[in-house]
């Protein structure tokens, strides 16, 4: 494969033979069962064909199909061990890898975009790429001034690709559905589809990430790269070295996978409170490791990429998140279902018994409740079990809640970060980084007013 495909056609028979290939190779299954081979034996060789099948097309494809299997990516922690298996391999390869343009395509766009002199504004440019996402691959240069830079180069029919893709998966969601238990996957579609112009956009995506570099310059924990050019279809930042966090899940030492996981609860909590966005693509092709933390070149930092899809929120995360989690730890039944109430999670034609809601939602916020706690995949398979178990009061209750429009990229977050939490096996001070920036989680009587020092200070 070594250019995207755009015709409508060629990406829509790809998309369509996948359900019919997953009917295949249960008919392959029922065959070799037949002729006596065992259920654990064929069981695995059918998921392993699966998994080779689906993430081959969607890597493939790029466009919304990729978009598709990295949000779906971060959630292979919530699968059975035996499932997740199988699986795991390629969905790693999904987070950073995808068959990149040919040479003369990229040169093609830059010559568009920047002008036909456009070697002048780089000393050096790699074209292998160095990465390559959805919609655009990366690749590395140094800049005219000498500075070593990411050159992101936007794939010809991204727009149309990305579109067709997911009208086509939201066909067939149905079949998807079991890949991920617990979790219904046409909302999921639907969101990414309505991020799509958004995430086209580079002149949208070179605004957030220099307001995040801006605001965390010399952060000790965080570090973004700053944005040094950008047009219609490229946009060129400086360059981050680093370990990404998908070799911290696979191989990385237990002090790596604890000072990501906090670092990475961390970014998810202060970026919103301290610039009025919310990082909303947080699978682990898009963050690094670097070294040079607070306590020096033995620590590490968190580095952050890609900017391109964003949830905007003016006055950080909304205060009824906090105000709902405190009160759900404090057992504060008729207070919580009131909010739930007033925010749209109970719809007014729905009645629910308040302390069933509080049942319902403490196990999910385990996290927040111990002054510790270690995310593994036996504790998100365990919740995912409870939700989707349709003989469980859990699942019950949970169909009848809804999720208001203004929610659902916040929630989609969360739950991407909790899974990329398990996959790092992290153990993780969740509950210093909710006092700190989630607002209303510590009651407003209980926030230490500022000093007259530390007033003029903070001015």
């Amino acid at each position: 494969m070594s250019d995207l495909p755009r015709k409508a056609v060629t990406r829509t028979a790809k998309l369509a033979a996948l359900p019919l290939g997953f009917a295949g190779r249960a008919t392959w299954g029922l065959g070799k069962r037949i002729v006596g081979e065992s259920a654990e034996i064929v069981g695995r060789e059918l998921q392993q064909r699966t998994a080779e099948q689906l993430f081959k097309v969607l890597g493939e494809l790029k466009g919304g199909a990729m978009k598709f299997g990295q949000a779906l990516s971060v959630f292979e922690s919530a699968l059975p061990e035996e499932v997740a298996g199988p699986y795991r391999a390629a969905l790693t390869k999904l987070q950073d890898a995808a068959p990149p343009m040919p040479t003369r395509t990229v040169h093609a766009v830059l010559a568009e975009r920047l002008g036909a002199d456009w070697p002048d504004l780089f000393t050096e440019f790699d074209d292998r790429p160095a990465a390559a996402a959805s919609i655009g691959q990366v690749h590395r240069a140094v800049w005219h001034d000498g500075r070593a830079v990411a050159v992101k180069v936007q794939y010809p029919g991204a727009g149309e690709a990305l579109l067709s893709d997911l009208t086509q998966l939201s066909r067939f969601a149905r079949l998807l559905g079991p890949l991920i238990p617990g979790m219904d996957v046409k909302p999921l579609i639907s969101e990414l589809r309505d991020r799509v112009s958004e995430e086209l956009d580079y002149a949208l995506e070179a605004q957030a990430q220099q307001a995040h570099a801006e605001e965390f310059a010399g952060d000790p924990d965080v570090v973004v790269p700053a944005v040094v050019h950008q047009c219609e279809q490229v946009l060129v930042t400086e360059w981050m070295d680093g370990i990404p966090l998908s070799e911290v899940i696979t191989g990385g030492t237990q002090e790596q996978r604890d000072r990501a996981g906090q670092l990475l609860s961390r970014f998810l909590f202060s970026g919103p409170a301290r610039t009025g966005l919310l990082h909303a693509d947080p699978h682990p092709g898009n963050f690094r490791l670097l070294p040079g933390g607070p306590d020096g070149e033995e620590d590490w930092r968190l580095g952050v990429l890609d900017f391109g899809t964003v949830d905007r929120l003016s006055g950080g995360l909304p205060e009824p998140i906090g105000e709902s989690l405190r009160m759900t730890l404090d057992g504060e039944a008729d207070a919580v279902y009131a909010l739930l109430c007033t925010e749209g999670f109970v719809k007014e034609s729905i009645e629910l018994d308040p302390d069933a809601v509080l049942d319902y939602l403490l196990p999910i916020i385990e996290p927040a409740k111990a002054e510790e706690f270690t995310f593994t995949r036996g504790w998100m398979r365990s919740q995912a079990a409870r939700i989707a178990d349709p003989r469980s009061p859990a699942h019950q209750l949970g169909k009848q809640l809804n999720l208001p429009p203004a929610y659902l990229l916040i929630h989609r977050v969360t739950l991407s970060t909790i899974g990329v939490l398990c996959q790092l096996g992290a153990t993780v001070r969740l509950r210093d980084e909710l006092e700190e920036w989630l607002p209303g989680f510590v009651p407003e009587e209980d926030l230490e007013p500022l000093g007259i020092e530390e007033s003029v200070a903070e001015a």
